[in-house]
């Protein structure tokens, strides 16, 4: 009897290591990250205390380097940070909006088609956080399949993989990941001299996460969209760090696909075709989602029976 029970208390040593080795984060490039020298709850949702008060201070003064007293912006992009919106020490909206986007997830939890993880690109497509309804592109293309929208707006790499970590995905296995992140990041590029290789890392980080968490789904990374103006300045750094991207070879990665949109708007000159754009150079318009939906469908649809 003692070693029966002995051997059950094995095998459930065994099953609790393998449970727990799936709840860990990734190792991400900045060591005192991951000793938890910065961020009090490294994964997990909900929330402690600690990581409530951690969240509610200023995004920029939680970001790698500070702790130290450096400038280390290649740090930035790859290194899990919760966004903030509102003012610093006060309640983080931003958290409310992902706590809403879990209580989605959780909701539908088994048989999802897609999940749209991404910024407010992905917001745009509605049957997100803020209530909208999803567009007429989604509709008209993707209706009969059951869809979660993750998307926030402004947000970066970094924000989607703290999300990650904090229970976004967690317990699901969707048919569909289409992940859009990485023209947020463009600016900082520009202005805080975040390299354009450390961003595109950034974005491949966010598919390793996926790819741990949920192993089973099909992941779609969608390049970032042409954006701003794509001769200047943010703009330029949006082809940068595309071009970084394609040198990761993210396509090899087992059950990645990447879809390329800078031909579908972009003029030949290299403007852009701001008739897709509701501003012009940055958030897509009934037309922009359209041209988006027409690139996706053939990805999707081959895949999944009944649409």
């Amino acid at each position: 009897m003692r070693n029966a029970l002995t051997l059950l208390l094995v095998a459930v040593f065994h099953l609790t290591a393998c449970f727990a080795s799936t709840a860990q984060a990734l190792e991400y490039p900045y060591a005192p990250y991951n000793a938890g020298k910065m961020d009090p709850q490294l994964t997990g949702w909900p929330l402690t205390d600690a990581e409530k008060a951690w969240v509610a201070k200023s995004e920029y003064t939680r970001k790698p380097g500070h702790e130290v007293q450096r400038h280390l912006p290649e740090m930035w992009c790859v290194t899990p940070t919760a966004a903030h919106w509102g003012k610093n020490n006060e309640e983080n909206t931003w958290i409310a909006h992902h706590a809403t986007c879990i209580e989605k997830v959780r909701a539908m939890k088994d048989g999802i088609d897609i999940a749209l993880l991404g910024d407010s690109i992905t917001q745009g497509w509605g049957g997100g956080w803020d209530g909208a309804p999803f567009n007429s592109a989604w509709q008209e293309n993707f209706g009969r399949l059951k869809t979660v929208n993750l998307g926030i707006g402004g947000d970066r790499t970094e924000n989607i993989l703290w999300r990650l970590d904090h229970g976004a995905l967690d317990g699901v296995s969707p048919e569909f990941i289409v992940l859009k992140i990485g023209v947020n990041n463009a600016p900082l590029v520009f202005a805080n001299g975040v390299p354009a290789a450390s961003a595109a890392h950034g974005i491949k980080l966010c598919v390793e996460n996926l790819r741990m968490r949920c192993p089973n789904s099909q992941i779609i990374l969608v390049k970032i969209l042409p954006a701003f103006d794509p001769a200047k300045e943010v703009g330029a750094k949006v082809r940068e760090i595309n071009a970084a991207l394609d040198a990761l070879k993210l396509d090899l990665i087992p059950q990645v696909q990447i879809l390329d949109l800078w031909r579908d708007f972009t003029n030949a000159d290299g403007t852009l075709k701001t008739a897709l754009y509701s501003d012009g150079h940055l958030h897509l318009g009934p037309a922009g989602y359209e041209v988006l939906a027409n690139r996706l469908k053939p990805l999707v649809h081959e895949r999944v029976a009944g649409t």
